[in-house]
């Protein structure tokens, strides 16, 4: 992989990344929460907008963040989404299945 290259996020951590990063920072908008996880991660990842808000409106649907029309840092209106307890949990949950996931890769990419 080239030095500076961006990678895609992995399959099933989309999720993951959004509530950690609210569970951080508290209430962001879409770009903020984007914008965290590039950073975050020394510009390795990014999310697409294209993929961003269908996960938000989907954790929206589940209950997992809240969201309310505020004014952004620009005097934009930004819609600015709000972890609730059962996104909480489901973080954990992400969390725990992640490392689980991990661990197997590890296990299987180790010498023999």
């Amino acid at each position: 992989m080239e030095m500076g290259k961006r990678s895609e996020i992995p399959p099933g951590t989309l999720y993951m990344l959004i509530l950690k990063s609210l569970a951080r920072l508290g209430s962001m908008h879409g770009y903020g929460i984007a914008h965290h996880v590039q950073q975050i991660s020394d510009d390795v990842l990014q999310v697409e907008e294209g993929s961003l808000y269908p996960a938000l409106q989907r954790m929206l649907i589940k209950g997992w963040v809240v969201a309310e029309w505020k004014q952004s840092e620009n005097n934009r209106r930004a819609r600015y989404y709000r972890l609730t307890p059962g996104g909480r949990k489901q973080l954990a949950h992400e969390i725990r299945e992640f490392q689980r996931v991990m661990a197997a890769i590890v296990r299987v990419i180790q010498p023999a």
